[in-house]
């Protein structure tokens, strides 16, 4: 039987709105106004939790993402960059 990477499994316990996306991105960034948009809405419909963090007010932040912005994190790690696909995102939580 295949293994599956701890990083791409998901526990089926969990509803979509058991998760926290955490959104990293900076001001004046039109990537991450779309992938705002995109979160927001899913977030409005599937009912989970969201942050946005902002790299150039944090170094560590900026060190580790500025090459990848926006970049979404689904409970601390990371799931995608540059965009945000809907779908993916959709399947990721179980949705």
């Amino acid at each position: 039987m295949a293994r599956v990477s701890p990083l791409l499994r998901r526990d089926p316990r969990k509803s979509p709105a058991d998760h926290l996306i955490t959104l990293i991105g900076k001001p004046d960034c039109h990537l991450c106004d779309d992938a705002r948009a995109v979160v927001a809405r899913l977030a409005g419909e599937l009912g989970f939790a969201w942050e946005e963090q902002d790299i150039t007010q944090d170094p560590e932040l900026f060190r580790k993402y500025w090459e990848q912005i926006p970049v979404t994190l689904i409970d601390g790690r990371q799931h995608d960059f540059w965009r945000v696909d809907e779908s993916r995102l959709r399947k990721a939580l179980g949705a």
